[in-house]
C-alpha cells in the first residue's frame, strides 16, 4: 500500500479497535452499528427520538395501542365505580360486556373532549374520573400532534445508494466508484461528499482511516444521479491492492453526503458504507439516463 503524500488518520469518531471479524462501523442505512451496555433502560431512553425516527407503520401502531389502552383503562374504572354513575342507559337491561363497551365508548368521547351528550357522568367520583380523563386526552393529543408535525417537518435526505460499489477501469488507471441518486422531486443544491476507507493493521485489531481524494467532491445541483469516483493513482491508499487483500484487511468505505434542501431551507446529511464484499471488481455502472 502506498503511503506517498497520503494523509493517514486513526479515527473518525467510530473507534480504532475492532474485536471481531467483518467489523462494520456504519450500516447501509446510515445508522451507527453500536450497542451500548451498562446503561440503564431509562437513562438510554429517548422517546422523542424513537417516535420521530421509527417507521410510519410502527408509529401508527404505537398511537393506536396507546389510544385503546387509555380507553380500556378508564372504561374499567367506570365499571369499578359503577356504571349506574353514567346516565343515558338502563343498567338492568345490559350484560357486563354491554356495560363495558358502553363505558368504553363514553371514555372515547371523553378523552377526545367530544361528548355527544347521550351519556354523562353523575356523582362526584364519576365526574372526577371524567375530568382526569379529559386532561389526559388533551395532553396526549397535544403530544401526538407535535410528533406528527415533527415527523412531517423533519429534514431528511432520502438519498439512495447503489447496492454495490465497483473498482473498474477509469481513464488510464482504475477507480473506486459508487452511484447515488435523488429519487424525490425536491431541489438539492451544493452537494458535498466525503469518502474514507478504513483498514486493519498488520496482525492487529487496530484500524487506520484514510481520506480518499475524489474526481469531484462537490456539485451544484443534484436532480438525478451522480457517480462518485476515487481515482486509484499513486496517492491513493488503494494502490496495488487486490480483491483478496481488500478482504483480508476487512476494508470499509464510509460515505458522508452534505447538501442544502430547498424544501426545508436546511442543510441535510446522508450516510452509508460499503464493505469489501460489496465492492465488485472489473464491473462498470450502466448509463441509465435517457434524454427525450
Amino acid at each position: 500500500m502506498s503511503k506517498k503524500n497520503n494523509k493517514e488518520f486513526t479515527d473518525l469518531g467510530l473507534g480504532t479497535k475492532t474485536g471481531s471479524k467483518n467489523y462494520r462501523a456504519l450500516n447501509k442505512d446510515g445508522s451507527f452499528n453500536v450497542r451500548k451496555v451498562n446503561v440503564s433502560f431509562f437513562e438510554g431512553l429517548n422517546l422523542y427520538h424513537t417516535l420521530i425516527n421509527t417507521p410510519w407503520y410502527n408509529f401508527l401502531v404505537i398511537l393506536l395501542s396507546i389510544y385503546f389502552s387509555v380507553n380500556i383503562i378508564f372504561a374499567s374504572v367506570y365499571l369499578i365505580i359503577g356504571i349506574e354513575n353514567l346516565t343515558g342507559f338502563n343498567v338492568t337491561n345490559l350484560t357486563l360486556l354491554q356495560q363495558f363497551y358502553e363505558a368504553f365508548f363514553f371514555s372515547a368521547q371523553t378523552v377526545t373532549t367530544l361528548g355527544y351528550g347521550r351519556v354523562a357522568p353523575i356523582g362526584f367520583i364519576a365526574n372526577v374520573v371524567a375530568a382526569i380523563e379529559s386532561l389526559v386526552g388533551l395532553l396526549a393529543f397535544a403530544l401526538a400532534t407535535g410528533l406528527l408535525y415533527g415527523r412531517f417537518s423533519k429534514p431528511s435526505a432520502k438519498i439512495k445508494y447503489s447496492y454495490n460499489a465497483v473498482i473498474a477501469p477509469y481513464k488510464d488507471i482504475k477507480g473506486f466508484m459508487f452511484r447515488v441518486t435523488n429519487p424525490l422531486k425536491n431541489q438539492l443544491m451544493e452537494i458535498e461528499v466525503n469518502v474514507s476507507v478504513s483498514f486493519k493493521r498488520e496482525n492487529s485489531d487496530i484500524r487506520n482511516f484514510y481520506p480518499l481524494n475524489l474526481e469531484r467532491s462537490k456539485i451544484v445541483f443534484f436532480p438525478s444521479i451522480w457517480t462518485i469516483v476515487h481515482p486509484i493513482n499513486d496517492e491513493s491508499p488503494l494502490l496495488n491492492f487486490t480483491q483478496k487483500e481488500l478482504h483480508e484487511k476487512d476494508a470499509e468505505f464510509i460515505i458522508i453526503l452534505k447538501m442544502f434542501d430547498e424544501s426545508f431551507s436546511q442543510t441535510v446529511y446522508s450516510r452509508s458504507s460499503y464493505k469489501a464484499e460489496e465492492v465488485l471488481w472489473n464491473k462498470k455502472f450502466k448509463y441509465i439516463i435517457e434524454k427525450d
